[in-house]
C-alpha cells in the first residue's frame, strides 16, 4: 500500500504554509485546492510583511511557484476532496472529486468557510467592496470618513458582543458609527446598554443597498429614507466548508468552528489537525498563515514520534 504522510485540503495561506513546513522536513503531502477562497474578490490583502496592500491572488501563486521550485516532497492539485475515513491514528483514507483513493498517514484540514448573507438586496454585491467584516483587513483606505454603519443583522455571528469590538474599531477611522440592526427591536434593545452613549443604533428596516461607484454605499429604508455611509461593516455566519466535520467526528466550538486550540490545532481526533478560518473566529490572513505553520509543526512531530515509537 501506498502512503503519503499528509493531505493538507486547502490551498489558502494556511495551507500554503502547512505545505512550506512540511517541506523542510521532507515529509511527502499533497495540496487539494478546489481554489475557492474567501477573499476571491479582494484586490488587496494587508498585515502580511511585504505583501500589504498587494493581490492575494498574487500571494497565493508566488506561495506555490516558491514552495514548487525549492522542494520536491510536495504536490498541488486543484481538485476537491469528497471523503475522509479514519482507519488508525496513522491511516487515513481519502477519496478525491475524481473517485481516486488515496492512503494518509496525516491530515490538515485548511478548508475555509463560507458566508451566509442576509436577505438584503445589494449585500452580496458590495461583500469586499463596500461591506467588510474585518476593519484589519479593511478600513484604513476609508479613513476620516464622516460616518460608518456597522450591521447587526441576521444571520450573525453568534458573538454578538463582538460588534462592539467592532463598533469601537470603526469609530477609529471614521467620526460617527451607526448600529443598524434592520428592525429588530429586541436586539436594539440589547446593544443599548452596550453602546451608551458612543454609537447610534439604528432600529429602521433595510430594503436595499446601493453602491455609489465604489465610494461610498446607502442604505434605503422601507420607509423611504435613505443614510449614506462610507462602508459598512459585518460579521454574517460562516458556515466550515465541506463535509468533514461530519464525516470524521470533529467536536465544533460555539462559533461552529472546528475545535483545534492553539497551539498546536490537533482536532478531537487524533492525526487530524486544522488551520486558518476553519478554526477559528478570528479570520484573517496572518492568523492563517501562523495556524498552518503551528499545525504543521505539531503534525511533524507526532509523524515523527510514531516513526520512531516514542511519545507522544
Amino acid at each position: 500500500m501506498d502512503f503519503v504522510d499528509v493531505a493538507i485540503i486547502g490551498g489558502g495561506p494556511a495551507g500554503l504554509t502547512a505545505a512550506g513546513a512540511l517541506a523542510r522536513q521532507l515529509h511527502t503531502a499533497v495540496v487539494f485546492d478546489t481554489q475557492t477562497y474567501r477573499n476571491k474578490n479582494s484586490t488587496h490583502m494587508h498585515m502580511v510583511p511585504t505583501w500589504d496592500h498587494k493581490d492575494p491572488k498574487d500571494f497565493r501563486a508566488a506561495t506555490k511557484d516558491s514552495i514548487l521550485a525549492r522542494y520536491s516532497t510536495i504536490r498541488f492539485l486543484d481538485i476537491g476532496v469528497t471523503s475522509i475515513e479514519k482507519k488508525t491514528d496513522s491511516h487515513f483514507v481519502l477519496v478525491d472529486a475524481n473517485a481516486k483513493e488515496w492512503n494518509f498517514r496525516k491530515i490538515i484540514l485548511a478548508i475555509g468557510i463560507t458566508d451566509t448573507f442576509p436577505d438584503i438586496e445589494g449585500y452580496a454585491e458590495l461583500w469586499t467592496k463596500r461591506i467588510f467584516h474585518c476593519l484589519f483587513c479593511f478600513g484604513y483606505e476609508d479613513r476620516g470618513a464622516k460616518s460608518t454603519g456597522v450591521l447587526v443583522v441576521l444571520p450573525i455571528s453568534p458573538m454578538t458582543g463582538i460588534y462592539m469590538v467592532i463598533a469601537a474599531n470603526a469609530a477609529q477611522l471614521s467620526d460617527e458609527v451607526t448600529l443598524y440592526t434592520h428592525g429588530d427591536e429586541a436586539l436594539a434593545e440589547k446593544l443599548s446598554p452596550l453602546a451608551k452613549a458612543l454609537f447610534k443604533i439604528d432600529t429602521r428596516k433595510i430594503q436595499r443597498l446601493v453602491d455609489n461607484g465604489g465610494s461610498s454605499v446607502t442604505i434605503q429604508f422601507t420607509d423611504g429614507s435613505v443614510k449614506e455611509e462610507a462602508s459598512l461593516v459585518h460579521n454574517p455566519k460562516t458556515t466550515v466548508q465541506g463535509p468533514f466535520i461530519e464525516q470524521l467526528g470533529l467536536d465544533v466550538s460555539p462559533t461552529g468552528d472546528i475545535l483545534a486550540p492553539p497551539p498546536f490545532h490537533q482536532t478531537s481526533v487524533r492525526g487530524v489537525f486544522a488551520a486558518g478560518d476553519c478554526m477559528t473566529p478570528y479570520k484573517a490572513t496572518p492568523a492563517a498563515i501562523a495556524s498552518g505553520c503551528n499545525s504543521a509543526v505539531a503534525l511533524i512531530a507526532q509523524l515523527q514520534a510514531e516513526k520512531h515509537s516514542h511519545p507522544p
